[in-house]
């Protein structure tokens, strides 16, 4: 039957479940729980640091303002081979727009079934929670390749995440929110979680292998096992598990990671829009309030299905979310792992570096605005006979403090450090964060690291808050410096390069790589760094992957309207940089209103998987099938025409 929204009705701002955003923004809505303070503090370190070295000293290595571009250390467009493609131009196009020369093929839509015993996708009633649980997930985020003793070239694995449902379009069998039923409610949460499915390349294309042996849905039902020093925690028992080891599901994969003995890294980040209180009174703690969590959630209904969701009733199980959890993509019997060693916060991606020395360095952004960027280095070195287990749950955390001078220093997580316990450390790893002062960013997210020199890249993808009133959840950062934005509307990409080319180093020097604007609109910092032409422009950096040749490829998120700050953006898109030049060049525009998402090469780098995201979560799309379909966020391969390799 039917089942009531959970309204809170002190909260008149409060909306029905079936809407597809809150009347805020996910970032609103976490600091409407969680006000930040007026400043992000890397844009000041930006601020001082151009006031103390000039442009000469390098804050922009890849550009400068247009009017002092003269000064940069290289010249952002010089003419190079590096890339084996023409770039093409932004567009508002219902499609996938690739150059010429290359061609884009669907392998695997939401609501596709993965066994042959599962009900193909149904556009009226958009399917069930038994077809659901079968079939792929609902938009495809960060994803990975994998290999298995059994398989040739032609077959492969691919592990994706699905991080949450377009609810408009997943429910949009139903009028309103009244109409939904359990039923509906527990479709939406079987679409999140990651896929383990095995590919085929045939003669039309990559395709999946229907019945495969490692074919695998993994969801918020799904057993996990808690692992590292938050494992045991008081914070962590609950009445189901007063062991607090053991756990139930995955929700909201953001980014993905990959380590060296080939297991899979699936990265949970918003998982605190999930939780809701059946107390509409319910006052939750400070700690649960510093991740955005509240009596409402954002619309899912999860603690309508699952008491477990419901903070007033086990207020720990939030803290039992926030992880990377470490899948092996060929034991469809093995348990999931969270990695408590890895921190608890909103992750958005995990990039595995084995250092010189052979230890496993890690790093992860936060992705929340005033938040930071971390580290962790185990304490043990990586050989192939090494056990994985004490790599992944004996080490250090570090959170990344950027100094004027250019220079870094990566903060130890300690109880020396923070006054905390071990295990509060890695529950409570914000406030951990906070009391060693590390730097706060405008929101870190996908970390990727130069696999041909010693060097890190970060998205600091917007701060849309700054310039805001503070009374409107902004901030008033002063409008000098590299980044004279007295609103960050556009973002841009932070690196780094370790002391000594040593991962494991203490300290780093850094600069920016670019800052992304509109020259056709600006003539001054909101026109971004030198690399930004009226040929190439764009906002929010999200994505990053390097190739095994050294380009640094870039996925966006952002406003996709084409008009005002953002006209001549067109749609979101990917593009690949050159690292020593700066060069930029557009490989991809996406379909309407969808994000750009993951990116991994076939071992032979003759495809290119992409995942393209929410098309049509504004309305006026029908991708990928066109007519008046269901917009359907998928995976694509991507190939040039002649059989070469991409990248």
């Amino acid at each position: 039957m039917p089942l009531t929204p959970a309204r809170n009705p002190a909260d008149p701002q409060q909306e029905p479940a079936m809407q597809d955003r809150p009347d805020l923004s996910f970032d609103a809505f976490d600091e409407a729980v969680s006000p930040r303070p007026e400043a992000c503090e890397f844009d000041d370190v930006v601020t001082r640091a151009l006031t103390r070295r000039g442009f000469l000293g390098g804050v922009l290595a890849s550009g400068g303002v247009a009017t002092l571009a003269a000064s940069l250390p290289f010249k952002a467009h010089a003419e190079t081979n590096r890339f084996p493609f023409a770039h093409i131009a932004a567009n508002t196009d219902d499609t996938v727009t690739l150059p010429p020369g290359y061609s884009a093929q669907v392998v695997i839509r939401w609501g596709d079934p993965l066994w042959s015993d599962g009900a193909p996708f149904d556009p009226e009633t958009r399917g069930t929670a038994d077809t659901q649980a079968r079939a792929f997930g609902d938009n495809t985020d960060g994803m990975e390749l994998f290999t298995h003793s059994d398989a040739q070239g032609d077959h492969l694995l691919l592990a994706v995440n699905s991080e949450y449902t377009n609810r408009k379009i997943i429910w949009g069998n139903r009028a309103d929110a009244s109409d939904l039923t359990r039923d509906d409610l527990l479709k939406g949460m079987r679409a999140h979680g990651v896929t383990i499915l095995e590919l085929a390349r045939t003669n039309d294309g990559w395709a999946p292998v229907l019945d495969s042996p490692f074919t695998r849905r993994i969801t918020p039902e799904t057993k996990m096992q808690i692992t590292g020093p938050a494992a045991g925690h008081p914070l962590q028992q609950t009445q189901a598990d007063p062991t607090g080891t053991t756990c139930l599901g995955t929700w909201n994969n953001c980014g993905s990671g990959r380590t060296p003995w080939g297991t899979y890294l699936a990265c949970e980040e918003n998982f605190n829009g999930y939780f809701s209180a059946s107390d509409p009174a319910h006052a939750v703690t400070p700690e649960l309030a510093r991740y955005g969590i509240s009596a409402r959630d954002w619309g899912y209904g999860w603690a309508r299905i699952d008491s477990r969701f419901d903070i007033s009733q086990h207020p720990n199980e939030a803290n039992r979310a926030g992880y990377v959890v470490e899948i092996d993509p060929t034991d469809p019997t093995s348990t999931p792992k969270k990695r408590s060693a890895l921190g608890r916060f909103k992750h958005e991606n995990a990039e595995v570096v084995i250092a010189a020395n052979g230890r496993v360095v890690i790093y992860m952004g936060d992705d929340e605005r005033g938040e930071f960027l971390y580290r962790y280095v185990s304490h043990g070195s990586y050989t192939p006979d090494t056990d994985p287990e004490d790599l992944m749950t004996n080490g250090t955390l570090y959170a990344a403090e950027f100094n004027d001078d250019g220079t870094g220093t990566w903060r130890a997580l300690t109880p020396e450090t923070t006054g905390m316990d071990n295990g509060e450390i890695h529950i409570h790893t914000r406030q951990a964060a906070s009391a060693v002062g590390a730097t706060t960013m405008d929101r870190p997210e996908w970390v990727a690291a130069n696999p041909t020199a010693p060097e890190v890249y970060c998205c600091l993808t917007n701060n849309k808050n700054r310039g805001l009133k503070p009374n409107a959840g902004g901030d008033a950062t002063p409008a000098t410096g590299p980044n004279p934005r007295t609103a960050n509307p556009y973002g841009q990409i932070v690196r780094w390069r370790p002391d000594n080319g040593d991962h494991t180093a203490p300290g780093f020097n850094w600069d920016l790589y670019l800052l992304a604007g509109n020259p056709n609109v600006h003539a001054d910092a909101y026109a971004g760094s030198d690399n930004i032409t009226p040929d190439i422009m764009f906002n929010s950096p999200d994505g990053l992957a390097f190739d095994s040749t050294g380009l640094l490829w870039i996925q966006t998120d952002g406003n996709t309207s084409n008009t005002g700050d953002f006209a001549g953006h067109g749609n979101n898109q990917m593009l690949a940089g050159d690292p020593v030049t700066g060069e930029l060049r557009r490989f991809l525009v996406g379909p309407n209103h969808c994000e750009v998402t993951g990116a991994c090469w076939s071992p032979d780098r003759a495809t290119l998987f992409v995942g393209i995201q929410h098309p049509g979560d504004k309305g006026d799309s029908h991708w990928p099938d066109g007519g008046d379909s269901v917009p359907r966020s998928a995976i694509i391969a991507i190939t040039r025409n002649d059989g070469g390799k991409l990248g």
